[in-house]
């Protein structure tokens, strides 16, 4: 498991992807759970992915401030940026991040999170066991967090896909990696991601596409049905699978013919709002994020988008990276949780800032499961370029929660105030983390389904445990 490399991880991850058509479930297939039922405090997620690694301590957790100057010790900086108060007594984020620490009292900020040991680390391993909270590789396609929300809760609104994913293109470095747990694995087809990659083209998604009339969109879709119809068993995978695959389709046809349709087009945004969100296309993501949940979407990731050595994924120039990051987060999300509040709509949604690990400038994994480093980072910095977090490390993330259930204006776990910065008070990890967010959501913790002969649960022997503390 620890000698792993990216071309094994790619081809291990999509034969599971591509396996899971092979499977010959029910088309009544159920989950199974013994536990008894759970007060659900949230019915629609907001997961907000800060893709490629996110400094906990320039960001949400911030340390002694060290000013860059030429000849200066890389060991002695923690942090790259002043600490800046929040709406909460006694409790700073770093500078940039000022919005978001406005709204604070409206939510948790856990400073805790601990990432898994996976060996050598590769961002894309890292977000495929974040998102379905198993460890690369699997023999069963592993469905991705979305997917199991939307395969036990079913659609709020029948006409708006339950798992919607905005920002993430496939057509920059990794994107089979990614794809492999963009995916609803075995669940089928109708329970996965419906993909948009662009938000202010969010409208293009449900049209036709440019040239194809609706006359002639719907001709092909009834093509299509009988093509399925007609396939014998097991050329286009099980019965269950082709089923999944045409509600998925009927889905998208009544979508592409609904007033519902208009919430993708963010044209109709009024101008004051829209210039709010407009950092970029993460900004305007977190807006068209707020309107599809105003019209019942169940579970939504936007995304600042993996990019190899873009975006989080500060291997150099950490700290001016993170400036722009910065300008491109903070006031869009703020707003999102203000917008959410005043609508009505925040009591029930559980918002979600996350990251797959932290940074450290010296640290690459953790103190004591130290990987292979992956920059060269001097130890004495005469260049701005080296100056900020730029290795991975994995023993101290910060999230933010809000809503749903969650504690406002509350801190959770604590990290070291010297390097190595790690968690030191309240560990929490991902099969905890996703407990927990299924526990908000009434989804019991053994719910399971049985894949070759074997159950398969939310996380891993489905021995997560939700954190409760985190609740109200």
């Amino acid at each position: 498991m620890n000698n792993w490399n990216r071309r094994e991880f790619l081809q291990r991850t999509s034969a599971a992807t591509l396996g899971a058509l092979a499977y010959s479930l029910p088309s009544s297939l159920l989950s199974s759970c013994s536990t008894p039922g759970i007060t659900a405090t949230a019915d629609t997620v907001i997961l907000l992915w800060m893709a490629g690694g996110m400094a906990h301590t320039d960001t949400f957790d911030p340390k002694k401030y060290t000013p860059y100057t030429k000849g200066m010790q890389a060991n002695s900086v923690l942090s790259t940026f002043k600490s800046v108060p929040t709406v909460l007594d006694g409790v700073h984020f770093s500078e940039g991040l000022q919005s978001i620490g406005n709204v604070m009292n409206e939510g948790t900020a856990i400073r805790s999170y601990v990432a898994a040991d996976l060996g050598f680390i590769l961002h894309s391993r890292h977000q495929y066991n974040w998102h379905t909270c198993y460890e690369p590789p699997q023999t069963v396609a592993a469905p991705h967090m979305g997917s199991w929300i939307a395969s036990q809760l079913g659609s709020k609104n029948p006409v708006i896909p339950p798992f919607i994913d905005i920002g993430q293109r496939f057509t920059v470095g990794e994107a089979e990696e990614l794809k492999a747990f963009h995916t609803a694995g075995f669940l089928g087809n109708e329970f996965g991601p419906f993909f948009i990659p662009d938000p202010s083209a969010g409208l293009e998604s449900v049209k036709p596409p440019v040239g194809m009339s609706y006359e002639r969109f719907e001709r092909r879709n009834q093509l299509y049905k009988e093509l399925i119809g007609k396939s014998p068993m097991g050329e286009f995978g099980s019965d269950y699978q082709k089923e999944s695959l045409q509600r998925s389709m009927e889905q998208a046809y009544m979508l592409l013919k609904s007033p519902e349709s208009k919430a993708f087009d963010l044209s109709q945004e009024p101008k004051e709002s829209y210039d709010i969100y407009n950092t970029g296309r993460f900004g305007l993501g977190c807006l068209l994020a707020r309107r599809l949940t105003e019209q019942g979407a169940r579970f939504i990731s936007v995304t600042t988008e993996y990019e190899p050595f873009k975006g989080w994924d500060t291997h150099e120039n950490g700290y001016t990276r993170l400036i722009e990051m910065k300008k491109q987060i903070d006031a869009p999300i703020a707003q999102l949780i203000l917008d959410l509040k005043k609508s009505g709509h925040l009591d029930r949604t559980l918002v979600i800032l996350a990251s797959e690990f932290s940074r450290d400038m010296m640290t690459e994994g953790r103190p004591g499961a130290t990987v292979k480093e992956q920059v060269d980072q001097p130890d004495i910095i005469d260049d701005i370029k080296h100056y900020g977090m730029h290795r991975h490390f994995t023993d101290g993330c910060s999230l933010l929660l809000f809503g749903g259930g969650i504690k406002k204006g509350f801190v959770y776990g604590k990290t070291a105030d010297e390097r190595p910065c790690k968690t030191i008070e309240k560990p929490i990890k991902i099969a905890q983390l996703h407990q927990t967010i299924y526990h908000a959501l009434g989804i019991p913790q053994d719910t399971h389904y049985i894949i070759e002969k074997r159950p398969f649960y939310t996380t891993p022997d489905g021995k997560g445990q939700a954190e409760l503390e985190l609740f109200t």
